[in-house]
């Protein structure tokens, strides 16, 4: 059985009820000999069964009558007998040590068709607009019990949001964070211009001149009216007019269909806003690098087998065969909704 991070805290809590002083000079497998010593009612087959030598086994016991201020087994005609208190020892100490037993031996695993496990999952909107339906398609089959809670954050908070345990992993764009911060590639993607029919000629190539001479949406999680590409027009000794900021992608595509502008984004999104809104897509005039987009989880989940799970799951969602897929199932689906356009 896999805890959630709630079940964790709740056992770390348990911890502070535990008086470390009572286990002083307590060696656990002691416990262990008393209890074959308790089955075997002999020295010498207590040490073969531990593979150990007599005077070991009899050492063992003379601290065990000691530690219990009793002397748990008496030598009869037939052999050691038991007294009552160890006979209450066993009764109490057998069920304890196999449940020890099993927390340090037992492997955890997660089976995602029987689990009943919440994620909590951190993406920024466009991330969230492209991965999660197909995501949640994948869990609806795989992990019926499985919830999914998605937090919004952004290459800003990551670190801070993982930290505080905000959110188990984050999808995105993000830089490199703290030496904790663990970040496993997923993809690499390119930025794409998006508009409203009319503003530019469909298949027409976008010039720089028609870039910059137009306004633009842009997407700030800081409100700042610069970005990547207003630097790359820099170094070509030119600039861009940026009209309107806001932090989510999600804003972006109403406004398009009711303003003349240009909008730079995440080249997954084309597919979407043309299907819904309508709009087209270009390729960009610059030679922006493409950007990587990551996982990025606490290095106190690298050994959890379900949040493991969980990163497969949106590695093959992420894959360029999936992306593809995807993408001609988006470009084939009808439009839900019809918006006039009105030309500029």
């Amino acid at each position: 059985m896999i805890q959630s991070r709630f079940t964790s805290r709740k056992s770390i809590d348990l911890m502070s009820h535990i008086r470390e002083r009572d286990f002083r000079g307590m060696d656990l497998n002691l416990l262990v000999t008393l209890l074959v010593l308790l089955r075997e009612k002999s020295v010498s087959k207590a040490a073969a069964c531990l593979h150990l030598g007599q005077p070991a086994i009899s050492g063992a016991l003379s601290r065990l009558r000691a530690l219990f201020k009793d002397e748990l087994l008496v030598r009869s005609q037939g052999g050691m007998q038991p007294t009552p208190r160890a006979l209450e020892l066993q009764a109490a100490l057998a069920p304890a040590l196999e449940l020890i037993q099993a927390v340090v031996s037992d492997t955890p695993v997660f089976d995602p068709a029987t689990a009943t496990r919440t994620f909590l999952l951190g993406l920024p909107d466009w991330v969230d607009i492209w991965l999660l339906s197909p995501l949640l398609a994948i869990l609806h089959r795989e992990a019926p019990g499985v919830r999914v809670a998605v937090v919004a954050t952004d290459p800003f908070r990551v670190s801070d949001m993982l930290m505080r345990e905000d959110m188990d992993l984050a999808v995105g764009a993000f830089a490199g964070g703290p030496s904790w911060q663990r970040q496993r590639p997923l993809c690499s993607m390119r930025f794409c211009c998006v508009h409203r029919p009319g503003v530019l000629r469909e298949r027409a190539r976008l010039t720089v001149k028609q870039y910059t001479e137009l306004p633009h949406l842009l997407v700030s999680y800081r409100g700042a009216f610069q970005g990547t590409v207003d630097e790359a027009l820099e170094k070509l000794g030119q600039e861009r007019k940026v009209a309107y900021t806001s932090p989510r992608f999600s804003s972006l595509p109403r406004v398009l269909q009711q303003v003349p502008a240009l909008a730079t984004v995440p080249e997954v999104l084309a597919p979407v806003w043309e299907r819904d809104f309508g709009l087209v897509s270009h390729r960009l005039p610059l030679d922006l690098p493409p950007f990587t987009v990551s996982i990025a989880h606490h290095a106190t989940r690298d050994k959890d087998p379900a949040l493991q799970w969980l990163c497969g799951v949106i590695e093959s969602v992420a894959s360029p065969s999936s992306r593809a897929r995807h993408g001609a199932d988006t470009a084939a689906s009808p439009s839900p909704l019809k918006v006039p356009q009105r030309r500029s």
